[in-house]
């Protein structure tokens, strides 16, 4: 095996602050495999959060097409990579603002279910001292309303019954204070 000549004239040539601009295969692969799982997690939104995406048409026929395939291992993988490509050559950083924000409202929404879920435990365990607080917290709540399904569903609980009218409370709740 012959060693393969070294040119001087190419080493000389060779700009160090060139090399510094350019990424590695490396950080590459790593920016591609990125975008590939952006665009994975944009194949499994629902369709009324798709639309809140701002993205091209090229990018929204291959994310289509990805939904349909989505049980065709090879075909989806494939095409996952391809919507990796195309992100390539977009600025993804609007996509990525509005994946946040999906995100975000979804968060908020899961955390006012859960407030309703607490409020409505606090007032069935604590009975009529917890409904006189919220009551001065949500004037709108109808006191004898609120005391009726407290005694439903103690009695539906000491008959082991389903616990109707605590579902029943929780929907009182979220449909008079909840967002």
């Amino acid at each position: 095996m012959v060693a393969p000549k070294k040119n001087k004239d190419v080493e000389d040539d060779f700009d160090v602050s060139e090399e510094a601009e350019q990424l590695s295969k490396t950080q590459i692969k790593a920016q591609m495999l990125e975008r590939q799982k952006l665009g994975e997690s944009l194949v499994h939104l629902g369709q009324s959060s798709l639309a809140k995406i701002p993205m091209e048409a090229e990018l929204l026929d291959a994310v289509m097409l990805a939904r349909k395939i989505l049980r065709k291992k090879e075909g989806y993988r494939r095409q996952l990579q391809l919507i990796g490509k195309i992100m390539r050559h977009q600025d993804i950083a609007p996509i990525e603002q509005a994946m946040l924000n999906i995100k975000s409202a979804h968060k908020k929404l899961n955390d006012a279910f859960h407030e309703l879920e607490l409020l409505r435990d606090a007032i069935l365990a604590e009975g009529d001292s917890k409904i006189e607080e919220v009551i001065t917290d949500h004037p709108i709540l109808d006191r004898q309303k609120l005391r009726q399904y407290v005694r439903q569903a103690n009695k539906q609980k000491s008959e082991n019954k389903p616990p109707k009218a605590s579902r029943d409370l929780f929907k009182y709740l979220k449909q008079e204070i909840g967002e």
